[in-house]
């Protein structure tokens, strides 16, 4: 069943709410450029499972509303907890794929973790996307700008040029045209906008913030938040698991989904 929720006056998000009485919850944050339909091929699975399932379009993505402003991870926080009040979620697990994890990691610090038992991320781009002098991981800072020109110059090709780098197995064509698509909804400034929060953001204050179990998975061939960022995870939160998965690249829940969705099933069970 899909909601639209009001997040702030004007602005309202698109969240999928799978099977609602179910005995589990996990609530679900995407990845740039994306939306909530890259976890299909989860949200075709947990629900059988028993679960409630709740996925939502960040703001600027997908069926949600495209505002002209709010991309840093503060407010992109607050929608998420505008979501959890008006669904009133309690015990959930919250689960973030790569800038998902990073706005997963922020509401965890920002809102004290509010509802959520359990943290789960997926290649999350954290505790910084791009290689600072403490921190000589993650991308260049130039090849952020380089996205961000690409963006305002040919969108479509920086979104197919991106879609080369997330697998480590070869897919087939048309699931790489699906994902093309799924990026082409976005719009072209919250596309840009969050490129530019990589370069701005940083969340090692937040890491150390977090008091709930965490699973941290993340595939070892990863070219868009290379591994060294889940092991820089581990080292910042307390109380947490790192599963590297092999032969794995960025976009994990289909490179290697039945792994994964036994990792977070299993997870969530405890």
């Amino acid at each position: 069943m899909g909601h639209f929720i009001t997040v702030e006056p004007g602005v309202k998000l698109y969240v999928e709410d799978l099977n609602p009485s179910g005995s589990r919850t996990i609530f679900l944050i995407h990845g740039w450029p994306g939306n909530h339909n890259l976890f299909e091929y989860q949200l075709n699975q947990f629900p059988k499972l028993g679960y409630r399932c709740v996925a939502m379009d960040m703001r600027g993505f997908g069926l949600s509303d495209k505002p002209w402003g709010g991309y840093d991870y503060n407010q992109l926080a607050d929608d998420v907890r505008a979501v959890v009040n008006a669904l009133g979620l309690q015990h959930i697990t919250l689960g973030g794929h790569s800038t998902g994890g990073a706005v997963c990691l922020r509401y965890m610090a920002r809102h004290g973790g509010y509802g959520i038992s359990k943290l789960a991320l997926f290649a999350a781009a954290a505790p910084s996307l791009i290689q600072r002098p403490y921190f000589p991981y993650g991308l260049t800072r130039q090849a952020v700008l380089d996205i961000i020109e690409a963006t305002y110059r040919d969108r479509p090709g920086m979104i197919r040029d991106f879609g080369t780098r997330i697998f480590y197995h070869p897919v087939s064509v048309p699931l790489s045209d699906w994902i093309f698509q799924l990026g082409l909804q976005a719009a072209s400034w919250s596309t840009a906008a969050i490129s530019n929060s990589w370069l701005n953001e940083e969340l090692f204050d937040d890491l150390k913030k977090i008091r709930v179990p965490t699973l941290i998975l993340h595939g070892r061939n990863d070219e868009v938040c290379p591994y060294p960022l889940a092991v820089a995870q581990q080292e910042g939160i307390r109380d947490s698991k790192l599963v590297p998965l092999d032969e794995c690249g960025h976009f994990l829940f289909y490179d290697q989904m039945e792994r994964f969705n036994r990792e977070l099933a299993a997870f969530t069970k405890d």
